[in-house]
């Protein structure tokens, strides 16, 4: 066991060190979430300005934009440091070493929720400063709504990851457009309701449609739906075993193909 975590700590840090030592990834992390955030939260205000009524609901659009960059910044940071190996062409090379599959799994996994951090913690000051939205005003609530995202991100990437396993390079582009399929589904900027009922199942069965009504509660109604929470971890659960045992089976494939060593190319 010890052993083990020695080498989850070894590749963190290694992705660490990568990350520290390339100003443009770093730019990258920030870049994209502030855009977000400058854009939605002008057009809060403009919108506050011009409608009383929006003023009411108007915390839940920055509040929703954070939360979902808290799901792309994961989802991209597992994928991203997934595709790296596969680049340079090393994950050949990591599997022929004492590292275990999992264990390239739990380390993707970390650096995933610091290259979130690293994105959105820059992201939130500004909220704060020019929209008055402060994010961290939700308090303990503000912890199952980022684990379930992050969790849900894991699940996305192991299964984009799986996809680049199985198709190659073509399947590479699914890692910056796949999340955003599930924007218009998740019910970020609007609850469920307002979806046509045939697609409010599809809607239920997605763990940050839970996070986001579980948002709208806190900002509207001051209440924190602990029985939200609790469905998004159990479908979020079900996904990430799921999305986990595809990709050490697609992995196993390719590792006894032999195909790891052209995935670069």
């Amino acid at each position: 066991m010890i052993a083990s975590l020695l080498r989850v700590a070894a590749m963190t840090q290694r992705y660490l060190l990568l990350l520290a030592s390339s100003w443009p990834r770093l730019l990258e992390l920030v870049y994209w979430p502030m855009m977000q955030i400058l854009v939605w939260g002008t057009l809060q205000f403009y919108l506050s300005e011009r409608s009383s009524s929006f003023v009411e609901i108007s915390g839940t659009l920055v509040g929703g934009v954070l939360l979902f960059d808290v799901l792309v910044r994961g989802q991209l940071g597992l994928s991203v440091t997934f595709l790296e190996e596969t680049w340079s062409n090393n994950l050949g090379n990591l599997l022929m070493s004492p590292l275990r599959p999992v264990e390239l799994v739990a380390s993707m996994m970390l650096m995933s929720v610091v290259r979130a951090v690293i994105g959105l913690l820059p992201v939130t000051l500004v909220a704060i400063f020019l929209f008055d939205f402060n994010v961290y005003q939700l308090g303990f609530a503000l912890l199952p709504f980022f684990l379930n995202l992050v969790v849900t991100s894991w699940a996305i990437g192991l299964f984009v990851s799986g996809l680049v396993l199985r198709h190659g390079a073509a399947a590479e582009s699914l890692a910056w457009s796949l999340v955003f399929a599930l924007l218009p589904l998740c019910c970020v900027y609007y609850p469920v309701g307002v979806l046509p009922e045939w697609l409010q199942p599809v809607s239920l069965a997605l763990p940050p449609t839970y996070v986001f009504e579980g948002l709208r509660a806190m900002l509207l109604e001051n209440a924190f739906r602990a029985d939200l929470m609790l469905r998004a971890f159990a479908l979020n659960a079900l996904y990430l075993a799921a999305a986990l045992y595809g990709f050490l089976r697609l992995l196993r494939s390719a590792r006894a193909s032999g195909s790891l060593l052209s995935s670069g190319a």
